[in-house]
């Protein structure tokens, strides 16, 4: 049997015992401190269109409500709230001061309104992409990452898809020669059939186009409407974030029409993580009052699957 060193063996125990006990504190405390959430939480600016249709705040105003008033720090933008004003610089670099002042995250804006990226009509199809381009500048001016725009058109499904294979793949090329993502949310009509919309990115077959999927816009018509949950499970993949809708809540603070536990395990199971938007679309509550509860859903769904 080899003789043990005693002054050896001594010395290497201490060793061994000060890195043990420093391996029940130092993991714990990096843990804290590097541990990535599931998810972060953003503000749709959509949550307060009555105020802002009503001219009781403006789009300058909005990032400083949502982290002053709701502690949140990331924003999303609705194209309309601008006023126009997308392209004047001296705008631009008024909201930009704002928001780097205060350490607030500009991620997303929402285009609506610029013609329809699906449009069977070429010369219309391409003038929806030249009008989606001003976005484009004023989200990298602005420090986004991405714009969320609209897949439609007038055509059978087919058609439409082809069209807007085209039409937001040129969209997405100069997107990405901006570093700007190109999202589709399924907003109604075939982009909400989640095979379809899902369909459609595979073929643009762009790292820098993706989808938005929001957890109440899967009415296709007026009678049909696509199962939410398969839906957002079909579009996760493809997910550069999501839109978290909100009506209205029951005495514990659930949705009412959404299933939150079920999304949000949708959601772990696909490993998805990124930024989720608050979108209160209610009208029973105050837009105030529907921010703080799905806030607090969302919180509350962090910590039932972190």
């Amino acid at each position: 049997m080899k003789t043990i060193n005693r002054r050896k063996f001594l010395k290497d125990m201490g060793m061994l015992t000060t890195v043990a006990g420093l391996s029940t504190l130092i993991p714990l405390e990096l843990m804290a401190f590097a541990k990535k959430d599931f998810f972060n939480i953003s503000l749709a600016e959509w949550s307060f269109h009555k105020a802002l249709q009503g001219g009781k705040m403006t789009n300058l105003d909005f990032p400083l409500k949502a982290k002053n008033d709701f502690g949140i720090n990331i924003v999303e933008y609705v194209s309309p709230f601008f006023n126009q004003k997308e392209t004047d610089p001296a705008y631009l670099k008024e909201l930009l001061t704002i928001t780097q002042n205060e350490g607030i995250q500009n991620h997303l804006i929402m285009v609506d309104g610029e013609g329809s990226l699906g449009d069977l009509n070429e010369k219309a199809r391409l003038t929806a992409v030249q009008n989606h381009h001003k976005w484009i500048i004023a989200a990298k001016t602005l420090g986004c990452n991405t714009i969320r725009v609209n897949a439609a058109g007038n055509g059978t499904a087919e058609e439409v898809k082809s069209a807007a294979v085209e039409g937001l793949g040129k969209l997405t090329e100069f997107g990405q020669q901006h570093q700007i993502n190109v999202i589709v949310e399924n907003h109604g009509g075939y982009s909400s059939d989640g095979k379809w919309l899902s369909s459609l990115i595979k073929q643009v077959n762009n790292p820098y186009c993706g989808t938005l999927p929001d957890f109440g816009n899967f009415r296709i018509s007026e009678k049909i409407e696509f199962d939410k949950y398969q839906g957002v499970q079909e579009l996760l993949p493809l997910a550069k974030g999501i839109s978290a809708k909100t009506y209205d809540f029951d005495a514990q603070g659930n949705e009412t029409s959404i299933d939150y536990s079920r999304m949000f395990k949708i959601i772990k199971e696909a490993n998805w993580s990124g930024i989720i938007g608050i979108e209160y679309e209610g009208s029973k509550l105050s837009e105030v009052d529907g921010i703080r509860k799905t806030k607090m859903l969302l919180e509350r769904m962090k910590q039932q699957y972190a």
